[in-house]
């Protein structure tokens, strides 16, 4: 008897352990179908009651206020409770996407600061191939083809095995409304272009092409768990590492090395760090810019890196 999509997608969260019994759960809901997935796959498998959703209205579009009317009626037919932020874009926010990510994280973060609470967002495998794709283009190093974690910290990733085409059916199947953003259907933002010119191309070239970026990133990350090991062993526990040692080591290593101490430093990601290897072992004594808020300091013939300062 062949399970319905419905079925699947429960039997893949739950298997995924990403939402156990008795998690609390904020869902970041836009009102789009795999939004509205996610949600409904929470309130299934934990209970209404232990789940929340979280509604950012930014503003920027004339649909804006019928999407947040959406969820509020979504959200009040499957009694889930709902918090709506409402933020119009400051002057200065920058980049237009970056902005809004920011601050919907930001936000979700503060109503999942339980102890037994995630935040769930709603990314799907269709999302992680593009992903992927993306950073390829735009994130030189390995670390560009991991793609997107299933947990990072208290955000979890449910339906990162579940593809658009089966969020949209079971929404259908389940009776679900959503709303489709129009600006995923143009080529305004990077995302639009890989989703609607790169992707149908490589699959043009091969029909299984997403499913083998899909197989490589998940042998990459396989293989970084490795790397982990080999740089936490090379560096001894330490904080620090003399550039004698760091000159011997294998440059693919060294980088690896470097970045992770710039990464420990400053608690976030810093791409940059691993180009400025030769630059470092060419420094003798002082300071060095690695970029992302490190700097590399070397003093009697010891690395170590600090958080840049700043300016004056």
């Amino acid at each position: 008897m062949e399970v319905s999509v419905v079925e699947r997608v429960h039997q893949r969260v739950r298997e995924g352990g990403l939402l156990p019994p008795g998690t609390q759960v904020v869902v970041l809901l836009s009102g789009g179908r795999d939004s509205v997935c996610l949600l409904d796959v929470a309130a299934t498998l934990l209970g209404a009651g232990a789940v929340t959703a979280l509604h950012v209205n930014y503003g920027l579009r004339d649909e804006a206020d019928a999407e947040q009317a959406a969820c509020t009626s979504l959200c009040a037919a499957l009694r889930v409770g709902l918090e709506v932020e409402r933020a119009p874009r400051p002057e200065d926010a920058g980049n237009l996407q970056a902005w809004a990510r920011d601050l919907r994280y930001a936000a979700g973060a503060r109503l999942a600061s339980g102890a037994d609470t995630v935040l769930a967002s709603a990314h799907t495998q269709s999302d992680q191939v593009e992903t992927i794709l993306y950073r390829l283009a735009s994130s030189p190093g390995r670390r560009a083809l991991l793609g997107m974690e299933p947990r990072s910290g208290r955000l979890v990733r449910p339906l990162l095995d579940t593809t658009r085409d089966e969020t949209t059916a079971y929404c259908t199947a389940r009776g679900l409304p959503f709303v489709d953003d129009p600006g995923n259907d143009t080529d305004e933002f990077a995302r639009g272009r890989v989703r609607n010119g790169l992707v149908p191309a490589l699959r043009s070239l091969h029909p299984a092409a997403e499913r083998n970026v899909l197989r490589t990133a998940a042998q990459l990350r396989e293989e970084a768990a490795v790397l982990d090991t080999v740089v936490h062993t090379a560096l001894d526990g330490r904080r620090d590492i003399t550039v004698e040692h760091l000159r011997a080591l294998p440059p693919a290593l060294g980088r690896l090395v470097l970045r992770r101490l710039a990464e420990e430093t400053t608690g976030a990601l810093c791409a940059r760090a691993a180009g400025r290897l030769p630059d470092v072992l060419a420094l003798g004594e002082g300071a060095l810019d690695l970029g992302d808020g490190a700097r590399a300091v070397v003093r009697g013939g010891v690395l170590r890196v600090e958080r840049t300062p700043p300016l004056a």
